[in-house]
């Protein structure tokens, strides 16, 4: 069989090449139009679009040349059916070219290999807050589809073949030698977005294959297992007190160093600013990741990255925390938050790590309200003023130590919180009577809901804080703040400011305040905060840690002794800092005392630190992957997940594959109900193993425990339920069941007491209870239910029925 093509074939085939060229030039254009005001303008417009345009010019000639071979094999079947498969194929790369372009607009990078560490749904929760999603939204998707074809279509019917020829053999010339001599064309926010993210994921999978390829089977050292020795730092600034002191976390998403402390964006958290004038503050001081993902493992368990995120690693390797290693000592635990704590995996390192007390969306009742939903009905969960409320309630004072860790949420897309009109007023205010620049004022005024949130959040915080300051615990408390990251919406100035976050150390146990330049990351804080409580209190003496910070250096002017991979997102670890500089994407910067960053050309050092990131990344890989971060011998604080034999993964693998977790709990449920509790039990540990708050599947296992006799376990794990998500109503009905199967209707009122304390409106609860008090000849007790019943639903048959047999 021979393949041939005509000149004709060719020409059309060029056509669909530059209609795929000048749509993306008109989503380039699109996308400059649409940014927002930048602080200070590096290029001209001009140079701006010329470098977009070289970019996009070479992304759909590559795209060309890529897919020729399946043009010129369909147009031997068919020329229709070639172009009709080209259409659509190129149809798509438009449509995958402006979405990427969209997320561009809204978060300000570029997506790449980052999206492979998000699950479908976490990916669709991050899209939706950004975005609501409504028919208006996709038009300009079908428009810019409809132009490419439009351009393809007029190409063909208009154009001369030695125009198109002449022209596109110029542009070849000239674009490639500006690519040539003008390295900043090739900057990686003038880059095509498809071409980003295909490059970026290849060049994730080719450092996981070339990480992959080194032999670590002949290993089985621990390389971050130390004696504990970090400083004591701590006590020089503190009046230690005999009882051990509360710590109180408060993580504020989005709080770079940028909007407090008098820095370029600030003036929008003046509570904030005013403690940093009462703490131990470390100016110079970052977040070890460019997402709210690494918080928790870096802040409190110094961890390291694993491939996508600490977070990521389904067989959580052994490894020490505060969170465990305080509650070891005495300390009761809770985290609080206003999202899904599934969200990002969170939920499962606090379980692994021993968490007394979660508090996240499925905790608050209906004194609560949620962070108004966008348009697309999407909404993250509880603005920040009602995680600091239910944190205030929920934090015992009879329960002491505490160690609480608050996340907030408000400093987040879409930027939806309470009186949102009245703090975008503020920040109108304030731009009105400020000094800042005009170009600072127009690109704060274009962001009034970002700097809003703020304000709302500074203030959120600042009740919470004198709320928690009437406290009788309030004189015995260390709080630290900081940032998760530096707001992503809005432009950074440099590659370190998305890491650049505060810390301060607030306590009325301070002598006095004090502010250090010395550059310290979220990997130093556990260490140095276990440091202080080990050298100063009754502690059970921990000998061995495998930390990767040091501990927070109070030196008060400026340097940097540690070398700080970082994450930028989810499987990139191509950023470090490494004493007075930082090294990004292969690129060399200078760090000044101002931490600012300025490009300099240094092949020797530029080489040393390339060699001593690659070295990180190999020891990463090594002690996530063969689970060598800390022995599990020496492991007495963490609670181990579920561990599956082979034999049951066979069974788990048979029902599983291919399924998600809802899907896979019907299928649960359906064993259960044919009496194959073992399978359907081994399916529910399965799924409570990533998600330990599914409430439907743990009810289950309940039940399936009640069905085969064994009444406490089912107890147990339905208690749990109710603990874990308070407002399920679920739990509520199988518990009273429950106790009717077992003979412990006793108990029934109590739990139906809390029920209605937790405004939990089931008709069937209710139900249960009368038929419970009718069994117990409680008949007054049912009488008055049913009548409430009745009231509200008077068609029920079943109801009069039940009522008139009392």
């Amino acid at each position: 069989m021979k393949l041939s093509l005509k000149n004709n074939d060719i020409l059309n085939y060029m056509y669909f090449i530059i209609a795929l060229i000048l749509a993306y030039w008109l989503i380039g254009l699109y996308e400059i139009f649409m940014s927002k005001p930048q602080v200070e303008a590096e290029l001209s417009l001009g140079l701006v679009i010329l470098y977009k345009f070289i970019n996009d010019f070479w992304s759909g000639l590559i795209v060309g040349i890529l897919f020729f071979p399946l043009y010129l094999i369909s147009n031997f079947l068919s020329r229709k059916v070639a172009s009709i498969l080209i259409a659509v194929i190129f149809v798509v790369f438009v449509i995958l070219h402006f979405s990427l372009v969209k997320y561009s607009l809204t978060t300000l990078i570029n997506l790449g290999a980052d999206v492979l560490g998000y699950s479908f749904d976490d990916a669709f929760n991050t899209v939706a807050s950004s975005e609501a999603i409504s028919f208006v939204y996709f038009l300009p998707f079908i428009a810019f589809s409809a132009v490419f074809l439009l351009l393809y279509l007029l190409l063909k019917k208009y154009a001369k073949a030695s125009i198109v020829l002449w022209s596109g053999l110029a542009t070849l010339l000239i674009f490639g030698g500006i690519t040539f001599f003008l390295s900043a064309a090739t900057s990686e926010k003038f880059q095509n977005k498809t071409a980003f993210l295909v490059t970026d994921i290849i060049k994730f999978q080719k450092d996981k294959n070339k990480l992959s390829a080194y032999n670590f089977s002949e290993r089985s050292d621990y390389p971050l297992l130390k004696p504990f020795n970090s400083p004591d730092v701590l006590s020089s600034f503190l009046n230690t007190k005999e009882e051990k002191p509360n710590i109180v976390f408060i993580v504020v998403e989005g709080l770079g160093s940028e909007f407090v402390d008098g820095n370029n964006y600030s003036g929008f958290t003046p509570y904030l600013d005013s403690l940093i004038e009462e703490s131990l503050y470390w100016e110079n001081f970052v977040s070890t990741t460019g997402r709210s993902f690494g918080a928790l493992p870096s802040l409190f368990g110094s961890l390291p990255y694993g491939d996508q995120g600490f977070l990521e690693i389904k067989d959580t390797p052994s490894h020490l925390s505060l969170i465990n290693v305080l509650k070891a000592n005495g300390y009761n635990t809770s985290f609080y938050s206003g999202d899904a704590a599934s969200f990002d995996r969170k939920i499962n390192f606090l379980e692994y790590n021993g968490i007394d007390n979660l508090i996240d969306e499925s905790s608050y009742g209906s004194a609560f309200e949620k962070t108004k939903a966008n348009e697309g009905g999407f909404t993250w969960g509880y603005p920040d003023s009602a995680i600091f409320k239910k944190a205030l309630q929920s934090q015992s004072i009879e329960k002491q130590p505490r160690l609480d860790i608050i996340m907030t949420l408000t400093n987040h897309e879409p930027f939806e919180y309470p009186n949102k009109e009245e703090y975008m007023k503020q920040v109108d205010d304030f731009v009105r009577v400020s000094e800042k620049t005009d170009a600072l004022k127009e690109q704060i005024l274009s962001h009034r809901d970002i700097y809003g949130s703020l304000l709302y959040s500074d203030e959120s915080l600042k009740d919470y804080m004198e709320a928690y300051s009437k406290r009788p615990d309030y004189e015995n408390t260390i709080f630290i703040i900081t940032g998760d990251h530096r707001l992503i919406p809005i432009a950074m100035k440099d590659k370190l400011c998305r890491y650049h976050v505060p810390l301060l150390v607030y306590s009325p146990m301070l002598k006095k305040a004090e502010r250090f330049k010395s550059v310290s990351s979220h990997w130093d804080v556990a260490p140095t905060l276990l440091s202080y409580l080990q050298h100063n209190y009754t502690f059970k003496p921990l000998k061995e840690a495998s930390w990767l910070g040091q501990g927070l250096d109070t030196v008060k002017n400026f340097r940097n002794v540690k070398h700080i991979p970082l994450m930028r997102y989810k499987g990139d670890i191509n950023d470090m800092i490494y004493k007075e500089y930082l090294f990004a994407n292969k690129e060399l910067y200078k760090i000044n005392e101002d931490f600012e960053t300025s490009r300099i050309e240094d092949e020797a050092l530029a080489k040393t630190i390339s060699d001593s990131l690659m070295a990180f990344k190999k020891m990463n890989a090594y002690v996530t992957q063969h689970n060598r971060i800390f022995p599990e011998s020496l492991n007495i604080y963490s609670v181990s997940k579920r561990k599956f034999s082979d034999k049951e993964l066979m069974f788990i693998n048979k029902y599983a594959e291919g399924k998600n977790f809802d899907e896979l709990l019907i299928i649960a449920r359906d064993l259960a109900f044919d009496k194959e509790y073992e399978t359907a039990s081994l399916l529910c540990d399965y799924i409570l193993n990533e998600l330990p708050n599914y409430t439907e599947v743990r009810v289950l296992k309940g039940r399936i425990h009640a069905w085969k006799g064994d009444y406490e376990t089912a107890e147990k794990l339905i208690l749990e339920s109710i603990t874990r998500s308070p407002f399920a109503s679920d739990a509520y009905a199988a518990i009273l069941d429950i106790y009717w199967w077992s003979d412990q209707e006793h108990k029934s009122e109590q739990i139906f007491k809390q029920a209605i304390k937790n405004e939990v409106e089931d008709p069937e609860i209710s139900f249960k209870m009368a038929k419970a008090y009718q069994r117990k000849n409680k008949l007054e007790n049912a009488q008055k239910i049913m009548d409430s019943l009745i009231e509200v639903y008077p068609e029920s048959a079943e109801y009069k029925n039940f009522k008139s047999g009392l």
